[in-house]
């Protein structure tokens, strides 16, 4: 007998065992915004356990779980969601950003800072990519949070008379965190402080249909001038640079320090967990001949990670996984620190950098802007550039950082969530990390005869002496491989009868034969430095009074002047002109084209969404 239930028991626990085996399966999903973009990061958790795993690069998953169990799946920002499993084999997860309910949403940091209060029983749409409509309402009043962002003064470019001022001069800038900065307040539900906005940074987020150079020259320069969208008495000149691109198996040996805050301020998920999952991404592009240190620094600095090939990346991976935040903040023993690593692994012809990711809040040691920046000009004759991955909000140091990249021949970038981390860190890895040409600078000298005034748009950081530009001691901005770089110009045209002639009491003008009997409406001049050379390089061009109109006026021009428009929009300029909320959609709408990635599509959405902020 009792063998008999000892052979039952055996029985059953063996069904038991078989039916709990072929229960557990393997599940594939993908996890998806409302608007179908993938979400890298997500987190999968079967529902009471512990079992869990996170979306890749494209927003795929996969996890083993049992036909009735439950899926509890997060992403910051977005509302979690419990999908049941139901025997599926695979499942697309679409995760909503939360919608505003009766809590008030308080509006800091900005010129525009006040409350915005919503009603629960009205239907509110989703704050940040679709269009935000403002409803009243009387509820209680909570205590305001401090915001410590800053942000250097931005004093916008105003025209100028081209027979006083014939030339304009400015450094290029490649750099991209404004937009993604101002995509994140919006995403919030907020406008943007003014000096977050800065206009060029916002139109070269965007790559554009430029043509690749030719004749071995880094890049090709492409012009475009038509009437201007807000103001049709004026005219707007498109001048847009392409840098050649490289493939990353042609690119040569990096050299790279992760200089990473692990600070006390570096907590939140937007901080140090989504810079950790950043720099996974760029983990993952690394080659053998790459090769890879850490240093962190909170109330002190250390090493984290010896230089480490590119090979080792589950090394590299591991030493990223175990930071923790803590402590206040040295920078500038961090940054010595890096700076030293990078100089003893140094890379003869290769690229030597350090990849600084923080929030920029330093505030132990020597932190002023002007020792920082001392710090860095000090460092970089040796050859060694650096590049900002900015994160995070509330104490957002944008000044700081921007200082610290702008001084250091490198990249500043903004990253508000995973998808921008691929753009920058895998789509764009050789534009970030490379530099095809340094010291760029532009001069254009206007023709008087056509041109009586103009007005440079954005670029106020980045301005210029005329005598700078052949200066070859003059640091300016970098191009990157790939990169394009676009600026854009009001022109207000002269009256050609009375312009040939000035006569003042005490001076004369008089045009040359050239204005008067030629087409030529500016002569675009360029200079650059190849990346290991210290002789600048002249490139000149002219540009005819020649205008583009109708169907013949590209996607280029009409989508980079939505941007201009809608950035002039933000920081209520004084030359907006006739610019409105519905004509900078209807432009940018005009001038999406084939928009593969979306980021422009993603704009358009911003434009609706910042429309129903006003």
């Amino acid at each position: 007998m009792n063998t008999k239930l000892k052979s039952c028991q055996i029985i059953c626990l063996l069904l038991f065992v078989s039916t709990s085996l072929i229960a557990q399966y393997t599940i594939k999903g993908k996890v998806i915004d409302e608007h179908r973009q993938a979400l890298i990061g997500a987190t999968i958790v079967v529902k009471s356990t512990s079992a869990g795993t996170m979306s890749d690069i494209d927003g795929n998953f996969t996890i083993q779980a049992d036909s009735t169990d439950i899926l509890v799946v997060s992403y910051l920002g977005y509302q979690d969601e419990e999908i049941p499993i139901k025997g599926r084999n695979f499942i697309e997860i679409s995760l909503k950003e939360p919608q505003l309910g009766l809590e008030e949403v308080v509006v800091t940091g900005s010129r525009r800072s006040k409350r915005k209060n919503f009603n629960r029983a009205s239907s509110v749409a989703s704050i940040s990519r679709s269009r935000a409509k403002r409803m009243s309402s009387s509820s209680t009043r909570e205590k305001p949070r401090y915001n410590t962002e800053s942000y250097s003064a931005i004093n916008e470019n105003i025209f100028k008379d081209v027979q006083a001022n014939p030339l304009s001069t400015f450094s290029v800038d490649v750099d991209a965190a404004s937009y993604s900065n101002v995509r994140r307040f919006i995403n919030q539900g907020e406008l943007p402080p003014n000096d977050a906005v800065r206009i060029e940074e916002m139109i070269n987020y965007f790559q554009y249909d430029y043509p690749e150079p030719q004749d071995g020259s880094p890049f090709s320069i492409n012009t475009e001038l038509s009437k201007c969208p807000w103001n049709k008495d004026n005219l707007l000149l498109h001048v847009g640079l392409q840098g050649y691109k490289i493939s990353t198996e042609q690119l040569p040996p990096s050299n790279i320090v992760f200089l990473i805050d692990v600070s006390g301020s570096m907590s939140s998920q937007n901080k140090l967990p989504l810079l950790k999952s950043s720099y996974r991404l760029l983990v993952n592009q690394l080659r053998e001949k790459d090769k890879v240190a850490i240093v962190v620094y909170a109330g002190s600095s250390g090493v984290v990670l010896e230089s480490t090939s590119g090979m080792n990346k589950e090394k590299i991976l591991a030493a990223i996984e175990q930071l923790r935040s803590g402590g206040s903040t040295s920078g500038a023993e961090g940054l010595e620190l890096a700076y030293e690593i990078a100089v003893k692994n140094f890379i003869e012809n290769g690229n030597n950098r350090i990849v600084l990711a923080t929030d920029g809040d330093f505030n132990v040691g020597p932190s002023s802007d002007g020792e920082m920046k001392q710090l860095i000009k000090k460092n970089r004759d040796r050859g060694v550039a650096i590049s900002v991955l900015g994160f995070g909000m509330g104490n957002y140091k944008d000044s700081k950082m921007e200082t610290i990249a702008d001084n250091g021949n490198g990249n500043y970038y903004y990253i508000d969530n995973l998808s921008e981390a691929k753009k920058v860190l895998v789509k764009e890895f050789g534009g970030t990390f490379y530099t095809i040409a340094k010291d760029v600078k532009f001069q254009l000298e206007f023709n008087p005869y056509f041109v009586s005034k103009y007005r440079l748009i954005g670029y106020e950081n980045r301005l210029l002496e005329d005598e700078d530009f052949k200066n070859d001691k003059k640091d300016a901005g970098d191009i990157g491989a790939g990169h394009s770089v676009t600026a854009l110009y009001e022109i207000v045209l002269s009256d050609n009868k009375n312009r040939k002639n000035k006569r003042l009491k005490y001076q004369t003008s008089t045009l040359t034969d050239e204005a008067v009997q030629s087409n030529d409406l500016i002569t675009l001049k360029l200079r650059y430095k190849p990346p290991k050379g210290n002789k600048s390089k002249l490139v000149e061009q002219v540009v005819k009074n020649t205008q583009s109109s109708g169907e013949s006026i590209s996607n280029n021009f009409k989508f980079s002047a939505s941007v201009a428009a809608f950035g002039m929009l933000l920081r209520d300029s004084e030359h907006k002109g006739t610019a409105s909320w519905e004509s900078v959609i209807e432009l940018a709408k005009a001038g999406q084209g084939d928009d593969l990635e979306g980021y422009r599509g993603e704009m358009i959405r911003l434009m609706e969404t910042a429309k129903g902020l006003k």
